[in-house]
């Protein structure tokens, strides 16, 4: 992975959810390749984060990486997560709220319990638990920063079977910049980045290969992304040399596919 400063993050501790594949191993990967201690949730177990994050990771960056497993489907499952990365550190410059899931195409109409709660727990309580559980460890922080993941259909709205999905994100959007204000007087600043169609499993198990065929070609940059092209979003925002003045702000990364 090159273009990134290895001394941005030195001495700092960057804490990312969802990242044992995807979009959350790229940024977690482009933080160590920063400089920074990464604490990673790596999801319910190990098993993507042996086959995705670590190839990204350097033999060399191995010992400032920690790996954690947590649930975050779990009604609790925010505030065990965050008893486990407070076990390991009382200081957080960066926390990166990425993991979240559509739980699979739910038609309007076919919600039920066990679903609504799946997408609303994992995209709405985990983050809002583990958030606060976390900010005293951010306010010991002498430039802290949150970057939240959304997504395009929080603003664009989804394709069908991904309502639960795209208003969970509309959420979380309203939430970042919220939060924004009410933290910016400890000195926080909290900015999301919001993907376009990024070819990650998230895509592969929940979108037709033709219909990302022509997503693609309607995009104007021609291509869908990939989880390489958002990282470098959440490092900008992540850093106060970078982006010291930016903060209640969704930045969109999409190839040009949303134009707000």
């Amino acid at each position: 992975m090159t273009g990134f400063d290895s001394h941005l993050f030195e001495g700092r501790t960057v804490v990312v959810t969802g990242a044992g594949r995807g979009i959350g191993a790229a940024v977690a990967a482009a933080f160590l390749h920063c400089g920074a201690s990464v604490i990673a949730h790596a999801g319910r177990d190990l098993s993507h984060a042996e086959g995705d994050l670590l190839s990204r990771v350097p033999s060399a960056a191995r010992s400032r990486l920690v790996l954690l497993t947590e649930d975050l489907a779990a009604p609790d499952g925010g505030a065990q997560l965050a008893d486990q990365v407070l076990a390991r550190t009382g200081v957080i410059d960066v926390l990166v709220n990425n993991a979240g899931t559509m739980g699979g195409r739910i038609r309007a109409g076919e919600e039920t319990a066990e679903t609504y709660d799946h997408v609303l727990d994992l995209n709405i309580r985990s983050v809002v638990a583990l958030t606060g559980c976390l900010l005293p460890a951010l306010r010991a922080s002498e430039q802290a920063s949150i970057v939240n993941t959304v997504s395009i259909s929080a603003r664009a709205g989804g394709s069908a079977g991904s309502a639960l999905y795209a208003g969970t994100k509309a959420f979380v959007s309203g939430w970042t910049k919220t939060l924004a204000k009410e933290l910016a007087p400890d000195g926080i600043r909290v900015n999301a980045v919001s993907p376009g169609t990024i070819m990650t499993d998230f895509h592969r198990r929940y979108s037709t290969p033709e219909k990302l065929e022509a997503t693609a070609a309607a995009i104007p940059l021609k291509r869908l992304g990939m989880a390489d092209d958002c990282a470098p979003a959440y490092v900008f925002l992540a850093a106060g040399s970078l982006s010291g003045y930016v903060t209640g702000q969704v930045l969109e990364v999409n190839g040009g596919q949303l134009m707000p």
